[in-house]
């Protein structure tokens, strides 16, 4: 009996007996000004509408005694006078693990039309990176299902990774790819500033059904205002945190950290902020690496992250994809001449990196990857002159095992949208075309777990070097310089005594 009154008495305790409230003296483009309530930065405010429908939003900062919001909603109808009650807390979003299969919004509501949310707990949606300090070490291979990623970008669980790229280069059909066929527990997704249409093509046509059901979907289109397509992304972030507190391994993807960069842009001009790169207030700068940093691992489970960037121009040193890319643990950069030529996913293995592959690989794994990545770079080296006829066949032994091996190495990285690629295959594959074995045990999720750390490797290094020293030192054959070197020591010791 007593469980059936929990929810109704934590929603006694949740109600505010005390309300602050003010009113509304000027609406300024995205901003809303009022006098009062007593309120705090971020905290959330209902706007009392005279058409009846009340108007969520948040507070952005203050002038004086001037309150600043900013509506989560449409703000036609609101006057001057109209009330702005204080609710005393922050935005929250309701986690559970009934969220999964579902399509909420910014503010955590349904978005599907299946009905209300059944929560276990609430999660602030601002909230601190773990301590750096109590992250576990990321040693375990996470599976994509990409074949170009899985051989020559290897992944780790927890690892954070940017995918950069321009308009119409195939970012969100590459999530999707990793979305239905990673071994990760939960797929958290959040499309911020997407096109309606996208929203349920994704989910339809790229999740499925069966991808659905593990899936968390947030959804803020480029249609709703500034502060939903901010706020989605830490939404997204905040239910990823909560089943990674419950110690599964999620896979978090936000497309794109572009638009959510865009959208605090808005704000930061709107509030006064002066814009410095490219139009961006320092604000947005700030922000990134906040957000970014929240994902990763803690003590108890794993948020493996991709971000994809919407590179303005196809310019790698614009200041957004500057940021992120030295902000994130690697980076995966799509080639729009690739994509041009039909070759799908349009990865420029040359370009992109994954600052752990090595850590989370096994030793002949590595050892493949390495002789792959040198004949596609020893390819585009001297493409000019293998096209145009100027090479001579036997000239360089390297070079004709890089033309002999190039549409081979090219069907390899290309993976039809529909096709699955299990990790067995991509390294059976992947062995057969560099021509290094790869042993059975690289093909478990922890290849390289037990492997001796640099600083290990070095001390050992320094107490064999030492030995080897100490060894040659005192060795018959020296004894009689040794001891004159003694002496000549003594000797030094004794005069500056």
């Amino acid at each position: 009996m007593e469980a059936f009154f929990t929810k109704y008495l934590q929603a006694a305790k949740a109600t505010e007996t005390i309300l602050y409230t003010g009113s509304v003296t000027a609406v300024k483009g995205l901003m809303i000004e009022s006098k009062g309530p007593r309120s705090m930065v971020g905290e959330l405010c209902t706007i009392k509408n005279p058409t009846g429908s009340d108007i969520l939003a948040e507070v952005m900062g203050f002038d004086g005694a001037t309150v600043k919001l900013m509506a989560y909603g449409e703000t036609k109808g609101i006057e001057v006078g109209c009330e702005v009650v204080a609710s005393g807390h922050v935005l929250q979003v309701p986690v559970g693990q009934k969220l999964l299969g579902r399509v909420i919004d910014a503010t955590g509501a349904p978005y599907d039309g299946k009905g209300p949310l059944d929560p276990e707990a609430f999660y602030p949606v601002l909230a601190s990176p773990p301590n750096p300090m109590t992250r576990a070490p990321i040693d375990r291979r996470i599976v994509t299902g990409v074949r170009a990623i899985d051989s020559l970008l290897t992944c780790g669980k927890g690892q954070r990774l940017g995918i950069f790229a321009g308009s119409g280069v195939g970012k969100s059909t590459l999530l999707s790819m990793i979305a239905r066929n990673t071994d990760a527990d939960i797929n958290v997704i959040g499309l911020i500033g997407e096109r309606g249409r996208e929203v349920m093509d994704f989910i339809r046509r790229d999740l499925g059904e069966e991808g659905m059901k593990r899936s968390v979907v947030v959804v803020a289109t480029s249609d709703t205002s500034s502060i939903c397509r901010l706020r989605a992304a830490y939404v997204t972030t905040a239910i990823a945190e909560y089943f990674r507190d419950q110690g599964k391994d999620v896979m978090l993807m936000i497309d794109s950290v572009t638009r959510f960069a865009h959208a605090q842009r808005e704000i930061g001009l709107a509030t006064g902020e002066p814009p410095a790169q490219r139009g961006y207030p320092p604000s947005v700068f700030d922000m990134l690496p906040k957000l970014l940093e929240r994902t990763g691992t803690n003590d108890k489970g794993s948020i493996t992250a991709f971000y994809t960037v919407l590179v303005d121009g196809d310019d790698m040193d614009e200041p957004i994809t500057d940021k992120v890319r030295g902000t994130l643990d690697g980076h995966i950069v799509l080639s729009r001449q690739l994509a041009q030529e039909r070759h799908y996913p349009a990865i420029d293995v040359l370009k992109s990196i994954s600052r752990l592959s090595k850590r989370v690989s096994g030793k002949q794994t590595v050892a493949a990857v390495n002789k792959i990545a040198r004949l596609v770079a020893l390819y585009e080296e001297n493409k000019d002159m293998i096209t145009a006829g100027v090479y001579q066949q036997g000239t360089s032994v390297n070079i004709d095992e890089a033309i002999s091996k190039h549409q081979a190495i090219e069907d390899f990285l290309m993976q039809r949208e529909e096709e699955p690629c299990p990790i067995d295959d991509t390294l059976d594959k992947l062995s057969l075309l560099s021509e290094i074995e790869i042993p059975e045990e690289e093909y478990y999720e922890s290849p390289a777990l037990g492997r001796k750390t640099t600083a290990e490797l070095v001390h050992e290094g320094r107490i064999d070097a030492v030995t080897g020293a100490n060894e040659q030192a005192f060795s018959e054959d020296s004894l009689p310089q040794n001891a004159s070197a003694i002496e000549n020591v003594s000797q030094f010791m004794t005069q500056n005594a």
